[in-house]
């Protein structure tokens, strides 16, 4: 039987060995690869928090204890481990696991996940909440290096310099470090101080010498080796304590650190080095790709997104002042080929979508004309900034909005439903939706001609082009004008959908293709 098999609740898994622990995170690796193959879903995230999250399980005891996932795509070794591994077939098919950590779904899924940033506001109001109450309970937050710098993110880790104790946060680092290399020295310092020990020393000697000359100089000489061994003192005036940098696959080591830090007097920020897509080749040489994945590991593929880049590109060869920005997902937005091309014309600013907003917002008051390529799901953190820097001051941003409308798999956090309900509501605002990509050009040269504010929503998965295109119409019609029913319809999966009625229901049908949605054009719809 494997080791696997034999894990039916948490506390199964404190009864292994170490060397066991070894055994267990290779055969994880193998289930969410073949469970992703089936389903599709994301891999090599979670490929690379396999290590961390066991040793968490071996040394906390959950859900007692709250483990809070930033994003929460690296979640499944979590979900497999809670006692959801019969179920994780299901996961991201409809009725079955969610692809994100769900309150709704398991008492082991501490906050509901699924956009960057949140995990650390979160983790600090359950130790508020739990130091207030009385409870006794630690609180781990489990976030990634491109979380870790999100706005929302920073703002927590500024909000005051005393962070409560019985907080740990482990920054999965498996790209851009916040401080130097590994370096020897100040790993053996962090291996030191993290010893139970070393804790109990400090503290006495705080007791007794702790205020003397002695004492203070002593501080000072610690402080001086970490700042100048590995720049970690912005991050201990916070109010965490740095430990790291450590390796992030080394299950042994990380149980034996997180045994030590468990305890600590003080909150405590865990630095762990992991390798994107981890044990699999093809993840680990192109985790971009393999980030997330269709059925069989495949690429998704969207018909508007594969031709971001070609129809960008060809108003940007004939105009100087274009430029585009994205917050973070350059290939899911498919704006990789215009990078490429135009790299002095290409901003993509990371996970901080209100950021990219008003950056762009301040490029067009230069007199740029940019386009701010996000998912509609993500673009709702912008919300005020969308308000305030753009449409206030009638600025011609043009927003192309990514995954409008119904995305599938991914769950509730990531469905791009709102996006018609908020943008239409802005001042200023024009807000379109083609039917294909041949319509997405006419659109587009529309409102750069427009010069104020554009939002252009369009779904993702494949997209045959339609037959019909006519100049710029903001409605157009298909069928009789003077039939019984009129169908209005929004985007290319609507006009379909309409067409299909038209042809089936034996009724006088005629179908428009509304591709502007705000602002109605009241003289055609009064006909």
């Amino acid at each position: 039987m494997s080791i696997l098999a034999r894990i039916n609740t948490p506390a199964d898994i404190k009864g292994l060995s170490l060397d066991e622990l070894d055994i267990l995170a290779e055969e994880i690796r193998g289930r969410i690869i073949e469970v992703i193959k089936n389903n599709g879903g994301h891999l090599s995230s979670n490929l690379g928090a396999v290590e961390i999250i066991i040793a968490l399980y071996y040394v906390f005891d959950f859900p007692k204890d709250k483990l809070v996932f930033d994003v929460g795509h690296q979640s499944y070794t979590h979900k497999i481990l809670s006692g959801r591994n019969d179920l994780f077939d299901t996961i991201r098919r409809e009725g079955g696991l969610s692809g994100f950590p769900n309150i709704f779904e398991s008492e082991y899924d501490a906050f509901c996940s699924g956009h960057a940033g949140n995990s650390l506001s979160a983790s600090l109001g359950y130790c508020v909440a739990r130091d207030n109450l009385g409870e006794d309970y630690k609180v781990i937050n489990l976030v990634g290096d491109a979380s870790f710098f999100n706005g929302e993110y920073l703002e927590a880790l500024s909000s005051n310099s005393n962070k409560p104790k019985g907080l740990i946060v482990v920054l999965n680092d498996n790209g851009m470090s916040i401080s130097r290399n590994e370096n020897a020295l100040y790993k053996f310092i962090s291996k030191i101080t993290t010893k139970k020990s070393y804790s109990k020393f400090m503290y006495r000697a705080d007791k007794t010498i702790g205020r003397t000359f002695i004492g203070r100089g002593l501080k000072r000489f610690k402080n001086f080796i970490k700042f100048n061994v590995n720049k970690t003192t912005a991050i201990e005036a916070l109010g965490l304590k740095y430990v790291g940098i450590f390796d992030g696959h080394n299950v042994k080591e990380l149980v034996r650190i997180f045994r030590n830090i468990k305890d600590s007097d003080r909150a405590v920020l865990l630095h762990l080095k992991t390798v994107k897509g981890k044990g699999m080749s093809e993840a680990e040489n192109n985790s971009d790709l393999y980030h997330g994945v269709g059925k069989n590991l495949s690429s998704g593929v969207s018909s508007f997104s594969t031709k971001i880049s070609e129809v960008l590109g060809d108003f940007a060869k004939n105009d100087d002042k274009i430029v585009c920005v994205c917050a973070g997902m350059k290939d899911g937005v498919g704006l990789s080929d215009f990078a490429k091309e135009y790299p002095n014309k290409f901003f993509d600013v990371g996970i901080a979508e209100e950021h990219a907003v008003t950056f762009a917002a301040g490029m067009a008051r230069g007199g740029l004309k940019p386009f701010v390529c996000i998912y509609s799901t993500f673009l709702q953190r912008a919300y005020d900034q969308i308000m305030q820097d753009v449409c206030l001051q009638n600025l011609p941003v043009i927003f192309m909005i990514d995954r409008a409308g119904v995305v599938g798999a991914d769950g509730a956090t990531h469905q791009g439903l709102f996006d018609i309900s908020y943008l239409t509501d802005l001042p200023n605002m024009s807000v379109f939706a083609p039917k294909d990509v041949e319509d997405l050009k006419i659109i587009i040269k529309e409102c750069l001609a427009l010069n104020s504010p554009c939002a252009i929503r369009y779904p993702n998965g494949t997209n045959d082009e339609f037959e019909e295109h006519s100049g710029f119409d903001e409605c157009v019609w298909e069928g009789d004008t003077n039939a019984d029913n009129v169908i209005l319809c929004v985007g290319p999966r609507m006009l379909r959908l309409a067409r299909e009625v038209k042809k089936s229901s034996g009724k006088s049908v005629s179908v428009v293709n509304a591709r502007r949605i705000k602002p109605l054009d009241e003289k055609f719809l009064n006909k």
